[in-house]
């Protein structure tokens, strides 16, 4: 069985890409916060009968980036790593004349620092898998200036750049970068509480990130929406 090791996985588009994984025979390692939230998203995922484990803790916490990839170790090895977990550096957004620099700090911690931590602890085994991949999610907040989005689509931004260079670095794995589009999650939420117009569920965007996996195209930037369209 392949293995996926996905962070942000309590919820929202990292509970809906680790369903989806499941129900195609994938074992999973699933990282996040909130320990009891993210068991509720391995049971889920583990109704496919596939192995499912759940490390609890902080994806800017080494000890826990180790353990994700030991836990992939202990499944047999590494094929993908998804670094969903993100951090908006202020919620609900601000403009940039007050944003709080702790809080930029704490976006680029989570969204770029911890994202290329475990990228290197998980190299070793991603190397060794003939299908190898990492999926770097990212925002159109990282391509596109919007009002109170800047350190959030900054932080975004650097991880697209890492992204792109981590491709030519190693040109044995895939590398996708990719903007899932307007979804309903609770990170929305947070960063923009007064806007209630609906948006599309999670679980109605996992197929264009399965579709990656599927026909594994070059490394490079990809937007989950028109993976959708060109089905």
């Amino acid at each position: 069985m392949p293995v996926a090791v996905i962070t942000g996985a309590s919820k929202g588009l990292g509970r809906a890409l680790a369903a989806a994984l499941a129900e195609r025979g994938w074992d999973l390692v699933l990282g996040a916060r909130t320990a009891d939230v993210l068991m509720e998203s391995a049971r889920y995922a583990g109704r496919h009968g596939t192995r499912v484990v759940a490390v609890p803790g902080d994806v800017t916490d080494a000890g826990h980036r180790t353990e994700l990839v030991a836990s992939a170790r202990e499944l047999g090895g590494l094929d993908l790593l998804v670094n969903n977990a993100s951090a908006l550096g202020a919620e609900p957004l601000v403009r940039l004349d007050v944003l709080p620099v702790a809080g930029l700090r704490a976006a680029l911690e989570t969204n770029v620092v911890a994202a290329l931590g475990l990228v290197q602890e998980a190299l070793p085994l991603l190397r060794k898998s003939p299908t190898g991949a990492v999926v770097a999610v990212s925002s159109d907040a990282a391509a596109e200036a919007y009002e109170t989005w800047g350190g959030y689509g900054a932080s975004k931004a650097a991880l697209d750049h890492l992204a792109a260079v981590l491709a030519v670095e190693e040109p044995g794995l895939r590398v996708w970068s990719v903007d899932p589009g307007d979804m309903q999650t609770d990170l929305y939420r947070a960063a923009v509480p007064e806007d209630t117009d609906p948006r599309p569920s999670p679980g109605s965007v996992a197929p264009g990130f399965l579709r990656l996996l599927e026909q594994r195209p070059a490394s490079g930037r990809y937007a989950a929406p028109s993976l959708l369209e060109t089905r």
